[in-house]
């Protein structure tokens, strides 16, 4: 069996470069939204190496006049990043051969929300993404173009070490983020902890874990274990346990995400 701790830093930087990666252009933005999205203090300064990143190219090989229009009216449109930029610099993950993701996006007066798929290149044309938007016949559900893998993890590889293990738990969710923002936003308002915050009075829901530090666990049996902690700092005030199992050979997790205190009142 092997184990690792990270630094809360490491983890820190990791989310940080891929927030700065998955940043929609200006004609996608709903105007406000910056502020919508930011309005929670960040972690720090991105290392100059990191802001040298992210030149931004469009998804497959869609004329600018054949892409659905960006609105505010809540119809489903798609996004012309590419979150697999995000990976670049990332430890030991890549696409799979063949594969790329896709991000629909459906904003309203209220906010945002993005969904992103994984699927061949080949279907990622102008036709079979919009004809999934044509199906999405519920305003709450989105597309789910012709080849969609199940699990949008599934379309990524890596080296196997622990260290590409605790990055793909970290894309897991700050993809899953990706175009959501006021009223929807979710992952955007957590923040990785390696200590209860000092300034709160917590009410423990379960037995106060002796250790927040990032860890990643390599089992006999193959399966590698990620643990991190984490504190919604938008009220209801919560500490979050986050533990992902991955199969043998696998960067899709079964992912569990369990609230182990909460916030007094008066304190939060």
């Amino acid at each position: 069996m092997s184990f690792q701790r990270y630094p809360l830093a490491t983890v820190q930087k990791v989310s940080q470069f891929i927030r700065e990666t998955l940043v929609l252009p200006t004609h996608e933005q709903q105007p406000g939204s910056a502020s919508l999205a930011n309005d929670i203090e960040d972690d720090g300064p991105l290392p100059d190496s990191l802001n040298a990143l992210g030149d931004l190219f469009r998804v497959g090989d869609m004329p600018e006049d054949n892409v659905p229009s960006p609105n505010v009216d809540g119809r489903w449109f798609v996004s012309t990043i590419d979150p697999a930029e995000a990976l670049t610099k990332l430890p030991g993950l890549w696409m799979r051969p063949g594969i790329r993701l896709v991000t629909y996006l459906r904003q309203d007066t209220k906010g945002g929300m993005g969904s992103t798929a994984a699927l061949p290149g080949l279907l990622s044309t102008t036709e079979y993404l919009e004809e999934a938007i044509e199906q999405a016949t519920e305003v709450d559900q989105p597309p789910q173009p012709m080849g969609m893998l199940t699990n949008l993890m599934d379309g990524l590889d890596g080296d196997g070490s622990l260290a590409s293990f605790l990055a793909a738990s970290i894309f897991t969710r700050e993809v899953r983020e990706f175009g959501r923002f006021g009223r929807y936003a979710r992952w955007t308002h957590h923040r990785f902890v390696a200590a209860p915050p000092q300034k709160i009075s917590w009410q423990w829901r379960t037995k106060t874990p002796e250790d927040f530090s990032p860890k990643v666990v390599l089992r006999q049996d193959a399966e590698v274990i990620v643990e991190f902690y984490s504190c919604r700092v938008q009220k209801p005030v919560a500490l979050f346990r986050h533990l992902d199992r991955y199969p043998a050979n696998s960067y899709a997790a079964t992912t569990q995400d369990q609230v182990v205190a909460v916030a007094n009142q008066k304190s939060g």
